[in-house]
């Protein structure tokens, strides 16, 4: 049975739109079958990394921190799929970022040099085998999340293991005002769920469909600049 563990980055937990893409993709590959499992970077008490390498060169795979990472550790070394969750910021929210900057101890600190980088990869105790992404943003385009879809790949590269694919979704929070295209966009995202655990894989133009517009970028960008010019008269 596949173990999927999701980690959902976002402040808002629960109730974000982080968690409007997570939840169906989630519900669909526990239909298939698989255990599932969701963790929120928000609820975790979990400290910046030190950067001292202490857990590569002094006891290797231990951290020099005793916090929730602790809790973490052994839930991503029984996942066989890794799925990453967050909205953008600039780039990601801090929790979130903390906790990804903490992930050094389940990398071996041997390295290789891989496709013209130099790569580690994760200790062979850990499950791991893909790694997906699900980021959200608020505006229009989808390069917006170019920057946390290059870091989701980096961290897959650097454990050696599959990037699997990436359900990006930009301006998530219209999905409540354009509910036709959203059930459109939600019907792509259970497929995707569905094909990752029948398949192993996950179809281009069903991720594209989850990136769909549902709006025109003009139109967006508008209600921006509408809303900034509101908010500046209220201030002033």
């Amino acid at each position: 049975m596949t173990k999927v563990l999701a980690i959902n980055g976002s402040a808002r937990m629960e109730k974000g739109n982080t968690a409007m893409v997570l939840t169906p993709f989630l519900q669909s590959m526990e239909k298939e079958g698989a255990t599932v499992e969701v963790v929120y970077a928000k609820k975790l008490k979990i400290r910046p990394c030190m950067g001292d390498f202490q857990c590569w060169f002094d006891k290797v795979g231990e951290c020099i921190h005793t916090d929730d990472m602790q809790i973490l550790f052994p839930k991503m070394k029984e996942a066989d799929i890794l799925v990453l969750a967050t909205p953008v910021y600039l780039p990601l929210p801090g929790e979130f970022q903390n906790l990804l900057n903490r992930l050094m101890p389940i990398c071996e600190p041997i390295l290789e040099f891989r496709n013209g980088r130099t790569r580690a990869k994760f200790h062979d105790d850990v499950n791991i085998s893909k790694i997906v992404l699900v980021a959200t943003g608020g505006w229009w385009e989808k390069g917006n999340l170019d920057t946390v879809l290059h870091i989701a790949k980096e961290i897959a590269e650097n454990g050696g293991v599959e990037f699997a694919g990436a359900l990006l979704r930009p301006h998530a929070f219209l999905m409540n005002e354009f509910e036709e295209k959203a059930l459109a966009v939600v019907d792509a995202i259970k497929m995707a769920g569905k094909q990752l655990i029948k398949q192993g894989k996950m179809n281009t133009d069903v991720l594209e469909s989850i990136s769909q517009p549902l709006i025109a970028e003009a139109d967006l960008r508008e209600r921006y600049n509408r809303n900034y010019e509101r908010a500046k008269k209220a201030s002033s």
